[in-house]
């Protein structure tokens, strides 16, 4: 063999080795990630029982994209299985067979609402609690005495199984936890009057940071399976999807039937599980929101 050869092959060998030797020990790290102990101190939201916040609790479990995760009797589905290897079924969030939720007291409540954190202190993986950080107390104390409420269904134990090239991704930081995405020094949020108003769309649209990013100008969702679409940029920069709706009533209905006005579908990856049952109210103020934002350049979430 030709000495250029052998130092190429030897070469080539060596990488391998260091390459496989980086990704052991990205997975060791992202593991031991998964598993760290969050010690985070959070105020108390009493627990509710009175009519009124079950119902009030029951719409937003309903239009908030806790069905889509899991499932409209709470006990949890399996919304992502990906052929690549990736797996994510929504934990039982009733008393029956595998509950996630046994036992918790209000404080666990709040940190895994509003903070990502489990009871046990290791982060909830794909808990978009980004989402709900910012509900107000009256929303989140009604929204945990509907699920609290909620028939005993047996279901099976949550799951989350991310591919390698996911894990590393998570074990550098570029795929985050609910836990590192919030600014949890944040007191809770202040109720806004429920109007078709900019403000009130502003907290409707907290449901939407997961996927489309703080800035709400979409991109790759990170961590998604790799046929998952860009979500959209909503704000009115360029590559909006905003012109698209004329009217507060077009915008609706696509919420409503997962459908553009030219007819075209839009990707089942929005949660219309959820959003079809979003009131009027929400939708046009969610609406008026959304196209008073400032521009910002797409895909910089």
């Amino acid at each position: 063999m030709r000495p250029w050869l052998r130092r190429s092959l030897w070469g080539a060998l060596g990488l391998a080795l260091l390459a496989g030797v980086a990704v052991a020990a990205g997975m060791r790290l992202a593991e031991r990630k998964m598993q760290r102990q969050l010690a985070l101190q959070v105020a108390d939201v009493p627990l509710r029982e009175d009519a009124a916040s079950v119902e009030r609790g029951r719409y937003l479990f309903a239009s908030r994209g806790c069905v889509d995760c899991h499932g409209a009797n709470g006990a949890g589905r399996t919304f992502i299985d990906d052929p690549n290897g990736m797996l994510v079924r929504g934990p039982n969030l009733t008393a029956g067979a595998h509950s996630a939720v046994q036992g918790y007291r209000s404080i666990d409540w709040v940190r895994i609402v509003r903070h990502g954190v489990k009871r046990d202190g290791r982060p909830a993986l794909v808990m978009p609690s980004e989402d709900y950080n910012r509900l107000t107390d009256d929303d989140l104390a009604a929204l945990v005495a509907h699920v609290r409420q909620l028939p005993p269904v047996d279901g099976e134990p949550g799951a989350v199984r991310l591919p390698p090239p996911v894990k590393l991704l998570y074990a550098l930081g570029v795929v985050q936890d609910a836990y590192e995405k919030i600014d949890h020094r944040l007191p809770p949020q202040q109720p806004v009057a429920e109007g078709v108003t900019p403000a009130h769309g502003a907290y409707v649209a907290n449901m939407c940071l997961g996927c489309h990013g703080p800035g709400l100008s979409g991109g790759r969702i990170p961590g998604g399976p790799p046929d998952w679409p860009a979500a959209s940029n909503l704000t009115s920069g360029e590559g909006s999807v905003m012109p698209r709706y004329a009217s507060a009533e077009q915008f609706r209905r696509m919420l409503s039937t997962g459908k553009r006005p030219d007819g075209t579908a839009v990707s089942p990856v929005m949660p219309f599980g959820s959003l079809q049952a979003m009131s009027a109210t929400d939708a046009d103020a969610l609406y008026l929101y959304l196209k008073a934002l400032p521009p910002r350049p797409a895909g910089g979430r």
